[in-house]
Order: C-alpha cells, then sequence, then structure tokens
C-alpha cells in the first residue's frame, strides 16, 4: 500500500478563505513590486472608466510608502492588501 492510496486528495489541499470579492494584493511577495501595483491601479482605472495618468502620477510622485498609501486611498474599498 502506497502513501497517495492512505492520503485522502481533499486532505491535502485546502480552500482559500473567502475575501468578499475584494482584489488581495500580499505585499510580501512579488505582487509588492511597485510595477505590479501600479499596473493594478491602471487597469482598475480602465474598469471603471476614470482616467489613469492624475492617479499613477500621485502614486509615483514619493517613495514606496506613498505608492502604497495613495492605492489604499484610491482603491482600498476594492483591494485588501497585506504585509
Amino acid at each position: 500500500m502506497s502513501y497517495f492510496s492512505t492520503v485522502r486528495l481533499r486532505d491535502m489541499i485546502k480552500t482559500k478563505p473567502k475575501s468578499n470579492g475584494k482584489i488581495e494584493i500580499d505585499l510580501t511577495g512579488p505582487q509588492g513590486n511597485a510595477f505590479y501595483i501600479l499596473g493594478v491601479a491602471k487597469n482598475l482605472c480602465k474598469q471603471v472608466g476614470i482616467p489613469s495618468k492624475p492617479i499613477l502620477d500621485e502614486m509615483m510622485s514619493g517613495d514606496y510608502e506613498n505608492l502604497i498609501k495613495v492605492f489604499d486611498d484610491k482603491f482600498g474599498s476594492v483591494v485588501i492588501m497585506y504585509r
């Protein structure tokens, strides 16, 4: 009898908890890259039909913490960020 025949598949794969339809960004991984966050902001602006340039310019006007703060101010209602 092999190990795999004694372990059920549903015991190995866990379901990720629901986030109420919000986008989740893990800032400690590849999604924490500034270019990724800028891309998400640009796509969200496009989806709701607002110009992205003013928001992206404000996000890029300072350091990384500024980028995160502006992103959270503008999109915090639809995006959850984890540090």
